[in-house]
């Protein structure tokens, strides 16, 4: 019986690719003007994401390579909508972003999606190689889904609404998992990420983000 269960969770695991990830949408393409999002890049957003997007802080994403339209949607989220709260609670970037239009955000995406990302490395190598199993396979025991399934082999991600993990900081990707989990954080399609972190354990939450920070 046991066995036969295993089996029901190793098929439901093999297709939490089409489960979760959507297929890019060219009607969601985000066209913008990376030399108009290079200026607000660098007057605006270099203090704590470098003018190349590419963060030295750890408790800062990098966001060199990233999706245009995931960067626009964050940027929507973080910003009060007719009178509406955020989506996605940050006082910082719910200040960084009031003055910016729509297509301020747009241009930005644009920008910060043409850079080149720099190659992270993880500091933990057998911590990494735990993560590694749980990014690739997900985990049978606790139905975890593998994260590669949404975020690809490689990390690039899968566009519009999966967004590129490779080489992220791993403290700035552990706090968001956790966030998830708490619900600070509910900003993703169907709450999928929450629904995903409470079955991690936070050891197995701290193995993929360790995994991720050299991932490229």
């Amino acid at each position: 019986m046991k066995l036969i269960s295993k089996v029901v969770v190793l098929a439901s695991l093999a297709l939490s690719n089409p489960v979760f990830a959507k297929a890019p949408s060219e009607t969601g393409k985000i066209k913008g003007d990376a030399s108009k999002g290079q200026q607000i890049a660098t007057q605006v957003c270099a203090a704590c994401h470098n003018a190349d997007g590419n963060s030295v802080i750890p408790a800062n994403p990098s966001l060199a390579g990233q999706h245009a339209e995931y960067i626009t949607k964050q940027l929507n989220n973080f910003k009060s909508q007719d009178g509406k709260p955020a989506t996605r609670e940050s006082a910082v970037m719910s200040a960084m972003v009031a003055p910016l239009s729509p297509e301020d955000m747009t241009n930005l995406a644009a920008y910060y999606a043409q850079q080149k990302p720099k190659p992270g490395a993880a500091q933990d190598k057998a911590l990494a190689e735990q993560g590694e199993k749980v990014y690739r396979g997900g985990n049978l025991e606790t139905s975890v889904p593998a994260c590669a399934g949404c975020h690809s082999p490689n990390g690039s991600g899968l566009p519009p609404n999966y967004p590129r993990l490779g080489g992220q900081h791993r403290d700035y990707t552990l706090t968001q998992l956790r966030a998830f989990r708490k619900e600070l954080r509910s900003n993703d399609d169907n709450q999928v990420m929450h629904m995903i972190t409470t079955r991690m354990s936070e050891r197995e939450m701290q193995a993929v983000s360790e995994y991720i920070s050299g991932l490229r």
